[in-house]
């Protein structure tokens, strides 16, 4: 069946790229309201937030300027020839209105906007924000049980807490995530871990767990194709979540972000690694922690919704 025009993104050859109000690739905005919400298949969601950051904040303003480099995204898939708006309804639903003030009273908007999605079967891609974002997407994506989860970062995450003993920041979501058994850890793989550390907390934490760690010495020397039959092996054939923060390129070519490490992935094989991801039982996806006022010439969002494309196209593949 032909798929419907209303979910396909403005062509570049009707509407100049820049001209128009920007969403996410050019997609129709359908909010909770409109009355074809419930045709929507994947939903791409901004979550304004970056109240978890302990360093450099900036993140609260990513999904904006992603949604403007996201102009420049087409409807073809140039290496597998994927047509993702054709194979999907696909739609950007807006975004998750936070408050900047309490960390406790965001989560909760965040978590129940995406029960809605759930609720109406609509799979989530969602531009945060910074990397605290993914916890209360967990929460109501991993309600019929615990998912596994690929995680492409510099860090692991897995902290039990900052400033002797606040809990929530973009350095132990996915600490929580465990201890509220949102996430399998023997179904987690992280991969491209680097960079000075404090201390072995969240390795160890890792280790009695059965987290995978895969750090960017092992990525190197292994390989990226084999490195990714790992992590699928990892997850299995069940439900997981991918959850992509933008720090585990190098910052040569990802410099807008929050905690940036040096010795990373380029650009490409930022792009190569989603690529090893289709065919999975991805429920939901991320990506995080672009950082607009570290990112003067806007490289770093176009890079992130390139990344966003590459997911997107994972998602549907089978």
């Amino acid at each position: 069946m032909p798929s419907d025009p209303f979910f396909h993104p403005v062509s570049g050859f009707d509407l100049p790229r820049f001209a128009g109000v920007p969403t996410f690739m050019r997609l129709p905005q359908v909010t909770p309201d409109h009355p074809r919400f419930a045709e929507v298949e994947i939903g791409l969601v901004g979550v304004p937030w970056d109240s978890g950051t302990t360093n450099r904040p900036g993140p609260r303003h990513g999904p904006r300027q992603l949604r403007d480099a996201s102009t420049m995204i087409r409807a073809q898939h140039a290496t597998t020839g994927m047509r993702p708006f054709e194979a999907a309804h696909c739609a950007d639903l807006g975004d998750v209105g936070p408050n900047p003030a309490d960390i406790a009273d965001t989560m909760t908007r965040i978590t129940a906007f995406y029960d809605g999605l759930v609720a109406k079967g609509i799979r989530p891609l969602t531009a945060g924000g910074d990397h605290l974002t993914s916890l209360p997407v967990l929460r109501a994506l991993a309600k019929p049980g615990p998912l596994g989860m690929i995680h492409f970062d510099s860090h692991t995450d897995l902290f039990k807490s900052y400033f002797g003993g606040t809990l929530y920041t973009h350095g132990t979501p996915f600490r929580r995530a465990v201890e509220e058994r949102l996430l399998d850890p023997k179904r987690v793989i992280q991969i491209g871990i680097r960079g000075t550390m404090y201390d072995t907390e969240d390795r160890d934490f890792a280790r009695a767990n059965g987290i995978r760690i895969v750090t960017i010495e092992e990525l190197f020397q292994r390989g990226i194709p084999e490195v990714m039959q790992e992590a699928r092996e990892v997850v299995g054939t069940r439900p997981c979540y991918v959850s992509y923060d933008i720090d585990f390129v190098d910052p040569a070519f990802a410099p807008g972000t929050g905690t940036p490490e040096v010795g990373g992935p380029n650009s490409f094989q930022a792009l190569q690694v989603c690529r090893e991801l289709a065919g999975l039982d991805i429920v939901g996806a991320d990506l995080v922690e672009v950082s607009p006022p570290f990112d003067a010439s806007g490289g770093t969002a176009f890079l992130g919704v390139s990344v966003m494309f590459e997911l997107l196209c994972a998602m549907l593949a089978q």
